[in-house]
């Protein structure tokens, strides 16, 4: 069973291979197919294309098909061949020829669009709220021990005294800025493509402002060409968002693994978090971090992979596009599992309050020396030299005074009230498209 059916059959091989994946990951999109069906219809009622009985009907046969899908009981069934398909079949069974009207002024170029970026728009909701419970994580970590001293290293050198509260809340404030992208990508996908067909519109006088309206877009991809051209960039956009959450987190992850090992000693994982070693008993493995690390570092190259397929294509739709769904749908679970596993990781994480009486960390202060004796009027390269020849003869020895550090964004002074505020200033509001959402099913 086909839209494009006009009696001839394909070579069934050539069916699989144009097919591919779809059955699998337009489940995905289900409920996104539904709402863009319900908002196209009403629409056609709107402009006298389909009658005010014919809407009555389809209205509850979607209202049906959106309850299905709710209850993880749709399914595309087999000889069908996308979700496109499925929803207007069940249609024409529930509704009869009703069901057969609502693709009028439509291609299944922009309703897949329509459905991709209905699709984004929730799973970057999503996205979004599992950012944030990791970032309120990290700052009620910071809060907890931003006096809790650690070596920072530049070279992986010891080199200047940190703290616990410096270096979760860097990660913080960098999820902060990472939610720019997301707010980019979000106001992308925003954008309703519905009415454009196969890019080039159509005879039929369409609403378009009233789908955009309906299905609380914030605005319309207005050029029809425009519209389809944003298969590929949309995805490519999107994942480079994703990719830019992935690089803070998998750079996290590492010095996870880099802290809790025993030639550290900085932090412990709760054993839940970590696996044993088939040999030495002694073993307590940082798996979950390392495979947080992993997957992060794969998400990164994802925004290249919808480059490659979709670079020098002319205007217009190409099959090409179906591979990207492949690449692109997966991704949203794989990353908001990710910060799942991290958020609860870091939660329950130990952190060792004395790491710096340890010996081999007393050259951390030799800059808090040169300070001093530069606020007592030695030139600072005089005292850099001096205290610079204590270390290279052995001599060097640190009083252990407490320190003083009080500019914006050190250990002192660590502007925790500020970054909670940048990262609520770069969130993106969704509550128009969910009351859109929810008007549109009621």
């Amino acid at each position: 069973m086909k839209l494009w059916d006009k009696g001839y059959s394909t070579d069934s091989f050539v069916e699989e291979f144009t097919v591919g994946r779809d059955r699998e990951l337009d489940l995905f999109l289900a409920e996104a197919d539904v709402l863009g069906n319900m908002a196209h219809m009403k629409m056609l009622n709107s402009i006298g294309l389909i009658s005010d009985e014919d809407r009555e009907q389809l209205e509850q046969g979607l209202k049906d098909i959106y309850a299905k899908v709710a209850r993880g009981e749709f399914a595309i069934e087999e000889g069908v061949e996308d979700v496109h398909s499925q929803v207007e079949f069940m249609l024409t069974e529930m509704c009869g020829d009703a069901g057969k009207r609502i693709h009028t002024g439509r291609s299944r170029n922009d309703q897949v669009m329509v459905d991709i970026k209905l699709f984004s728009r929730s799973a970057l909701i999503a996205l979004q709220q599992s950012v944030e419970s990791l970032f309120e994580v990290l700052m009620a970590k910071a809060k907890e021990y931003q006096d809790v001293l650690m070596p920072g290293y530049t070279h992986m050198q010891v080199a200047m005294p940190s703290s616990f509260g410096m270096w979760l809340s860097a990660y913080a404030e960098a999820l902060a800025d990472d939610l720019l992208m997301l707010k980019a990508a979000y106001s992308l996908v925003n954008t309703n493509p519905l009415g454009s067909g196969a890019g080039y519109g159509s005879s039929v006088p369409l609403n378009r402002t009233m789908t955009t309206r309906l299905l609380g877009f914030e605005d319309l991809a207005y050029n029809s060409v425009y519209a389809q051209m944003q298969r590929g960039k949309t995805e490519r956009t999107v994942l480079t968002a994703i990719a830019a959450v992935a690089a803070t987190v998998g750079r996290l992850a590492q010095d996870v693994c880099l802290y809790s090992c025993a030639n550290f000693g900085f932090v412990k994982l709760p054993d839940a978090f970590t696996t044993g070693s088939s040999i030495m008993p002694h073993k307590k493995n940082p798996d979950i971090f390392e495979l947080i690390r992993a997957k992060c570092n794969r998400m990164q190259a994802l925004p290249m992979e919808v480059t490659l397929i979709s670079t020098n294509l002319p205007s217009g739709y190409f099959r090409d596009m179906q591979l990207t769904k492949e690449i692109y749908v997966p991704t949203f679970k794989e990353i908001v599992d990710v910060l799942r596993m991290a958020s609860a990781g870091l939660e329950q994480m130990w952190i060792n309050r004395d790491i710096l009486a340890d010996e081999k960390y007393k050259y951390l202060f030799t800059v808090e020396d040169v300070n001093d004796a530069v606020a007592k009027g030695v030139p600072f390269r005089d005292a850099y030299r001096e205290v610079g020849m204590r270390v290279q003869n052995g001599t060097y020895q640190h009083d252990g005074r407490e320190l003083n550090h009080t500019h914006e964004g050190s250990i002192g002074n660590l502007c925790l009230d500020k970054i909670e505020a940048k990262f609520a200033r770069h969130k993106f509001d969704y509550s128009a498209a969910l009351e859109a959402e929810r008007e549109l099913m009621e």
